[in-house]
């Protein structure tokens, strides 16, 4: 392994698992936070008790999410110094604004952790909505930053030097409100999706089964109505995508000639020799209607763009098809669920659906996983889109293969901690949540 591929691989190992916790983090403050609005409004003791239990979580996962984020921060400068250089002063406020909204969730959590009959009720409750609420700045403004990556703007590129800097106009460049909407409503499917699921396998096991009743019932509503909005915040960023970046619609697609009624390509294996798509379903002229409005309008295909401009277009197609095949299966659910509370409520009670949840536990942070390769490998061969390649921005230090064997193990050996810390918290609820 080269020092070039080893520093992409250190940061796609470093953001793939930083996503997790930042998700988890940005969503579960929200459930905990309906959680005690019943409590408050009903006395019911099982919602305090489930505001508890999902009040150690948060903190689990915040700290993780601290640790991870923070080595982020200084693989930025110390794998990328070239971009950073140039790029900072540009996108450097999001990030500013993302470690203030940091800090209020920093000690918002330790208000709500530590205020249990401390607080008046309703300013500890809101404590832990103001946790959800920064938690969630966090997040929106660390993708403003990757959104300017794919849409850089507020600046001006004269004779290699940027000049003219406007950061208001770089935080909300054309991608970021599309990028966000998309990763803020699947943050909620993949978090509501996995915690509804662990509920349902504590029921199944006919653990403390009212406790988990009204705890699944929080997140698979969250879950199931994010997971019914997320495909039209796709379609606005597929429709923003086809403008902005004609390579990585066309690396998604696997769509290599130019032409009007372009076809949806469904499934397939690319073969990027004979530019061909192999045993794929193509739905005729769909994608010219889903990127353009119209079927009889062109889309490029890769044919018109320079070969060493092309991103990576097999792993991007497929990471694309898995995306987008999981999110249709969270959405099938979702329509059952509601199904289920509209018109059959026997159903809730089944084995099958409980059994249908269990298996969507890991469906949603796998189509963020694949989601973010998209984003990411549909960007290259460039880290600020049309202005700098990634291989002009990767330090000169050797020796970054043996920083990325340390960083896989750091971080294997938080996963298993992580792992083991929700494992006992799971076990403990029934114990100590007994109702």
């Amino acid at each position: 392994m080269d020092d070039f591929l080893a520093a992409r691989s250190q940061m796609a190992l470093s953001l793939g698992f930083h996503i997790i916790f930042a998700c988890i983090g940005m969503v579960m403050p929200f459930f905990m936070a309906i959680a005690h609005y019943k409590w408050l409004r009903t006395g019911e003791l099982v919602y305090k008790n489930v505001t508890k239990a999902w009040s150690k979580g948060v903190a689990i996962f915040f700290a993780t999410g601290a640790v991870s984020g923070t080595v982020l921060s200084f693989e930025l400068g110390l794998l990328w110094p070239t971009f950073m250089e140039h790029a900072g002063p540009i996108f450097g406020m999001p990030f500013s604004l993302e470690g203030t909204a940091f800090f209020i969730e920093a000690i918002a959590l330790g208000f709500f952790l530590y205020g249990w009959d401390k607080f008046n009720p309703w300013f500890h409750w809101f404590t832990g909505v103001i946790v959800g609420i920064s938690g969630l700045a966090s997040g929106i403004l660390v993708v403003s930053a990757n959104a300017w990556m794919n849409s850089p703007t507020g600046f001006e590129y004269i004779n290699g030097q940027y000049t003219n800097i406007d950061p208001i106009e770089a935080m909300f460049n054309d991608a970021w409100f599309s990028q966000a909407l998309h990763m803020t409503l699947a943050a909620f499917v993949a978090t509501g999706f996995a915690v509804a699921g662990v509920h349902a396998f504590m029921i199944k096991k006919g653990k403390n089964v009212h406790f988990h009743q009204k705890a699944f019932r929080i997140a698979a509503i969250f879950a199931t109505v994010a997971a019914v909005l997320q495909p039209l915040s796709g379609d606005i960023s597929a429709k923003d995508v086809a403008q902005r970046q004609p390579a990585k619609l066309a690396a998604m697609e696997a769509h290599f000639k130019t032409e009007e009624n372009a076809s949806l390509v469904i499934g397939g294996l690319v073969d990027e020799k004979t530019k061909e798509v192999k045993y794929a379903l193509k739905v005729p002229g769909l994608l010219s209607w889903m990127a353009h409005g119209a079927r009889e309008t062109a889309v490029t295909g890769l044919e018109d763009i320079p070969e060493n401009d092309h991103p990576p277009v097999a792993i991007t197609h497929y990471a694309f098809q898995v995306m987008v095949g999981l999110g249709m299966l969270m959405l099938a659910l979702s329509i059952i669920y509601f199904i289920a509370l509209a018109k059959n409520r026997l159903w809730l009670q089944s084995q099958w659906l409980l059994n249908l949840f269990i298996i969507a536990i890991p469906l949603g942070f796998i189509a963020i996983e694949a989601g973010w390769m998209v984003t990411e490998i549909g960007r290259q061969p460039w880290i600020i889109y049309g202005v700098m390649r990634t291989v002009d921005a990767v330090t000169p230090m050797p020796g970054i293969v043996y920083s990325f064997y340390l960083f896989t193990a750091v971080y294997l050996s938080l996963s298993v901690i992580v792992a083991f810390l929700l494992y006992r918290q799971i076990k403990m609820v029934g114990k100590i949540y007994d109702v």
